[in-house]
């Protein structure tokens, strides 16, 4: 069994730095596996995930953000419980990341015109559809009228999209980390909170 040395394997400010630069790097590196985290949102004794697309991160004001259809069922979800987690992990570099956060609902403001001016015509698609997401159908369906099903529009055309467009900004509470190590795992938990570091048994 291999024993690797890892630089940032017992130290805080290493492994905080470390986080970070994967999580940045996912937010354009398309086949990063930190790009598509796990968001859990719930309220009173139901629970409720999908997998979401990081689309900013800030590491000097502590959130990360993704894009959403203002018609999901998760936005009547975070606007009863502000308290969600974010849930992150890589085969290949052997993390697992579980963040507490506080969710905020940006709808039809200056943070959603500039994620919006910044995502191509063809992304823009997923804010098209007819009905709201989960919306129940009598047959298969994507949603969408077929001239924007079949990608046969400009991006004029696909301005009308943005009356559905929100942007999910996630305030980062706290980090636990978990690294998984030939020669023994490390875990510990970042409270960016109230700035304390704390080593954990894996």
């Amino acid at each position: 069994m291999s024993q690797e040395k890892v630089s940032y394997y017992e130290d805080f400010d290493e492994i905080e730095k470390k986080i970070w630069n994967i999580l940045s790097r996912a937010v354009n590196d398309r086949n990063s596996e930190f790009r598509t985290p796990v968001f859990i949102c719930g309220n009173n004794n139901e629970l409720d995930g999908r997998v979401v697309v990081l689309r900013k991160v800030d590491q000097k004001n502590n959130y990360l953000q993704f894009h959403s259809d203002i018609r999901s069922s998760k936005i009547e979800i975070i606007k009863k419980n502000q308290n969600n987690s974010l849930l992150f992990y890589g085969k290949k570099e052997k993390i697992q990341l579980r963040m507490k956060i506080k969710s905020e609902i940006h709808f039809d403001n200056e943070i959603t015109k500039f994620s919006w001016e910044r995502t191509g015509h063809i992304s823009r698609k997923c804010y098209l559809v007819n009905k709201g997401p989960g919306t129940e159908s009598e047959n298969p369906t994507s949603g969408l009228d077929n001239k924007f099903d079949n990608f046969n529009f400009t991006k004029e055309e696909s301005e009308k999209g943005y009356k559905n467009f929100c942007v999910i900004r996630c305030y980062i509470k706290s980090i636990e980390w978990l690294y998984l190590a030939a020669k023994g795992h490390r875990r510990a938990i970042i409270d960016l909170s109230n700035s304390k570091y704390t080593w954990l048994v894996p």
